[in-house]
């Protein structure tokens, strides 16, 4: 496999032009800090430590984790690397100023985290699990929890996990059978099994925090019966430390499709004293603030998916040679053409790239809002931030991880038979990617919460905001502007502003639908995300569009990455956008077709 390189440029564009974060950083606590020269810095070293430290472990890491009567071993070279990340203090990057953290904004360490997780996948699910555990902590915890907590796991002495999975049900937490009893000394002690947690056991740390649901004797049915509670692998000792060995055990780790680097986890708590979080059957709401902060970073393995596809594909296509180009032979002296000059290779070459860099842009856009979520500097503020997040989480986890397995898919076909052997490292991108549509809510369930949740019980107030914020662009793209003075930036910000209002009547009739045909929410709801993830990703490569060829007028910036930005606009406009035509038809298209045939007609047998 090619190595690995950090697309600095792409990176610090979307920061530093098409998003202008210095102003973004102005309502956030600590962000006066964030100057362009400290991000430069620590993207660069960032990416370091991603090319230089995590890429060489990836494929020897897909030899797997090793189970031993509980304990887990991670693979080769993890634990080293494991060591550096925290002695550097990555960690710590966003983690709150009291407790040993830098408090830099969440976007910031958003980036770093796509960086290491195109890198190696498995090894960065690490550390990526304990952000979630940080965030609900800070949010939710007791001033003691914080103090016996926090400082390990920001410092990543300790790391964390999120445990919500049962044998018996995944996303229907209201199912869930471990209960929580409560303890004379205001402790609970915990009985159940969980399944498919991430990095749930491992050698990597002294301690593992499990954040974990569970219900009380006098809990309610269904989710509102819920309740969160921290059990530690080792209960913390007077000194801080880890001390004596809690209930928690590992009963296996499950035999993966992929991400075999990662410890996955069968984990049984027996009578494992525990720690409520929050109110009591508040459960689930404290884990929302986990899971808003999972899923942004699952949307970023997407993206990861197609970078390091890409990476590896567009290396190859360049130097394999096959056949001659139909427009003219490209290499004379060669007995072949390299496979780049010919035009399906350039397509699926193209399509990995457009998912790569839009998906990219979406996570930061949208990591503004994280950003202050976390820490804006009114309550006003943050409300409103959590709403905007709120309506871009399901499209950003379910589009752009639906579009990572697509360029994964595309980097083996561009090896052809050599992609779908282990030597070049292509199907360990596939097989890895694949995970990313279905953990923290599949696709399906992400498209119920666009639709059900985030559209039509919010009576499209967050649809209209974002919709009316892509009006508002193109507008300022019009013949009349300065901007709509290029064709190109005219053209792509008028079809965002149609996207914008059918995007509107999409969502009225998918409502006004559902009051005759209650099912047809669910039959057309992921279409409706994945027209909704088209609809944004035009908007974002319209932004970046304009943006460059402003630079290119004035003479500023890098030329060459500047047109190569404006030729990947227009492939995603002329052959990808399209696609946001078909998911409109098929959601408007009958519910009987989906629901009339009886069910007993789906026996195989």
């Amino acid at each position: 496999m090619p190595s690995y390189k950090v697309p600095m440029k792409d990176v610090l564009f979307l920061f530093n032009d098409v998003f202008d974060m210095q102003t973004q950083f102005k309502q956030v606590v600590g962000g006066d800090q964030a100057t362009p020269d400290m991000i430069e810095a620590i993207f660069a070293e960032g990416a370091k430590f991603s090319e230089n430290e995590l890429a060489p472990l990836y494929q020897s890491g897909d030899d797997g984790c090793v189970w031993t009567d509980g304990e887990v071993t991670t693979p080769e070279g993890f634990k080293e690397a494991y060591k550096t990340y925290i002695e550097a203090g990555w960690t710590s990057l966003t983690g709150s100023e009291g407790m040993g953290g830098q408090n830099l904004p969440s976007s910031i360490g958003l980036a770093v985290t796509e960086m290491i997780t195109t890198a190696n996948w498995a090894w960065a699910m690490y550390p990526g699990l304990s952000e979630g555990a940080i965030a609900t902590l800070e949010d939710h915890g007791t001033e003691d929890q914080k103090k016996d907590y926090l400082t390990k796991l920001i410092s990543g002495v300790w790391s964390g996990t999120m445990c919500l999975t049962e044998p018996h049900c995944g996303t229907d937490l209201g199912q869930m059978k471990t209960k929580a009893v409560p303890n004379a000394d205001g402790s609970f002690s915990v009985d159940g099994t969980k399944i498919f947690i991430s990095a749930g056991e491992h050698d990597l740390t002294e301690n593992i925090v499990h954040i974990v649901l569970a219900k009380l004797p006098d809990a309610p049915k269904g989710t509102k019966g819920l309740s969160l509670f921290i059990i530690p692998k080792f209960l913390p000792a007077a000194d801080g430390s880890a001390g004596e060995r809690n209930g928690v055990r590992c009963g296996s780790i499950e035999h993966k499709m992929g991400i075999h680097g990662n410890g996955t986890a069968v984990l049984n708590f027996d009578n494992a004293k525990s720690f409520l979080i929050g109110e009591p059957h508040d459960g689930l709401n404290a884990m929302f603030t986990y899971m808003n902060v999972a899923r942004i970073g699952t949307a970023s393995q997407g993206v990861s998916a197609a970078e390091r596809s890409y990476q590896g594909a567009s290396a190859y296509a360049r130097d394999r040679l096959a056949m001659r180009s139909i427009s003219g032979i490209k290499n004379p002296d060669g007995p072949a053409d390299a496979i780049i000059e010919h035009p399906d290779v350039r397509r699926m070459l193209l399509t990995q790239r457009a998912i790569a860099e839009g998906g990219r842009a979406m996570v930061t856009y949208a990591s503004q809002f994280a950003d202050v979520y976390r820490a804006g500097k009114t309550e006003e503020a943050k409300k409103a931030a959590e709403a905007r997040l709120g309506f871009c989480t399901p499209i950003l986890k379910g589009f752009i991880t639906e579009l990572g397995v697509e360029a994964a898919n595309h980097g083996v076909q561009v090896f052809g038979g050599h992609g779908y052997i282990k030597e070049w490292g292509m199907e360990q991108i596939l097989r890895d990617s694949r995970i990313a549509t279905l953990y923290e809510g599949t696709t399906g369930i992400q498209a119920l919460d666009l639709v059900g949740r985030k559209v039509l019980l919010d009576r499209l107030k967050q649809l209209n905001v974002f919709t009316g914020e892509m009006l508002s662009f193109a507008k300022g793209c019009m013949p009349w502007t300065a901007a709509g003075r290029d064709k190109t930036v005219r053209n792509q910000a008028w079809q965002v502003a149609k996207l914008a209002m059918r995007w509107r009547f999409l969502a009225y009739k998918l409502g006004a639908g559902a009051k005759k045909r209650p099912d047809s929410v669910g039959a057309g709801s992921v279409d409706f995300l994945m027209f909704s993830g088209y609809a944004y990703m035009a908007y974002m490569f319209a932004r970046m569009s304009k943006v460059a060829a402003a630079q290119l007028v004035a003479g500023e910036g890098d030329s060459v990455f500047l047109q190569e930005k404006l030729h990947t606009a227009t492939f995603f406009f002329d052959r990808i956008l399209p696609r946001a035509d078909m998911h409109a038809k098929t959601m408007k298209a009958s519910t009987d077709s989906v629901m009339a045939m009886p069910t007993e007609y789906f026996d195989a047998s």
